[in-house]
């Protein structure tokens, strides 16, 4: 009966501590830095800025190439004059105007491409006739329709921005898995409802990619315009007022300009649409 109820004897294995393999460790203090992703972008700005800084001093011509110093001193001097904040405004006004009425416009084509085959049709068709149409081609006749006014400007940043948001969005829209649609179908979702609860969801990430490739094209379209047509409506935008300086000869005031542009784009690319990816598709879990 003792036999049954024999123990072994416990056996205890010395384990090398210097050749277990590393769960985690520390992160340096550069480490965590270099994860920020802004500090990352802020310092690649500053080494740009420095190598401006640096060619400018050595071409020594601020006629030709003023320094970033000089840049910023004509950009701060045109802020506090009211300058650049007044031809922004007018720039920014006009480019959120067509800007919308191109998303309205994409948002009413792509959502007739989806419903049948004649409107992907009609989409497909449209996209092929005018995307490759540039948009400061169209200006002319704009003028001719439109009048002197900001209408003619308005005209031919919608059809920049039109095609590339249609185009997207619609390829976002056919990239959506039919197991998703059938999932909206089996809660008896139709038409409007599918596409605002299913598919927009599913395809935010090329639509939001189409919005940032559209607002580019919106953006160098409306400067474009502005330095060929200059004035709308009695003011003129920021490239009305890069032109007027060139033909000045004040090449700071023109870098300040270009400089006023550039901080936009920063601005709506990493603050504005960085946001709205970051509260959806990252949040959804689409994009890490």
């Amino acid at each position: 009966m003792t036999d049954l109820f024999t123990f072994r004897p416990e056996v205890i294995n010395d384990v090398d501590s210097g050749n277990a393999p590393i769960v985690a460790k520390s992160v340096s203090a550069f480490e965590r830095v270099y994860r920020l992703g802004f500090l990352r972008k802020a310092f690649i700005l500053l080494v740009l800025a420095a190598i401006w800084e640096i060619y400018g001093r050595w071409l020594a011509n601020p006629l030709l190439f003023p320094t970033f110093g000089q840049t910023v001193e004509a950009f701060v001097a045109n802020i506090v004059n009211g300058v650049i904040p007044d031809r922004m405004i007018v720039s920014l006004r006009t480019l959120v105007i067509g800007y919308g009425i191109g998303i309205v416009l994409a948002s009413l084509l792509t959502t007739l491409a989806i419903g049948s085959r004649l409107g992907a049709d009609l989409l497909e068709t449209l996209t092929s006739m005018f995307n490759p149409l540039p948009a400061i081609a169209l200006l002319p006749l704009a003028l001719i329709w439109f009048g002197l006014g900001s209408g003619s400007v308005i005209f031919v940043l919608v059809h920049s921005v039109l095609w590339a948001i249609a185009l997207n969005t619609h390829a976002g829209f056919r990239s959506v898995s039919p197991t998703l649609k059938m999932v909206g179908q089996n809660y008896h979702l139709k038409r409007l409802k599918l596409v605002r609860l299913i598919l927009i969801p599913a395809a935010f990430p090329a639509i939001l990619t189409g919005l940032k490739v559209g607002w580019a094209f919106a953006w160098r379209t409306l400067i474009a315009a502005e330095l060929v047509f200059g004035v709308s409506s009695g003011s003129g935008g920021l490239g009305w007022f890069i032109y007027e300086n060139r033909n000045q000869l004040e090449t700071a005031n023109v870098f300040a300009g270009l400089f006023t542009v550039i901080l936009i784009g920063l601005f709506v690319e990493n603050i504005i649409f960085a946001a709205i990816e970051r509260k959806t598709v990252r949040r959804w879990g689409m994009q890490h």
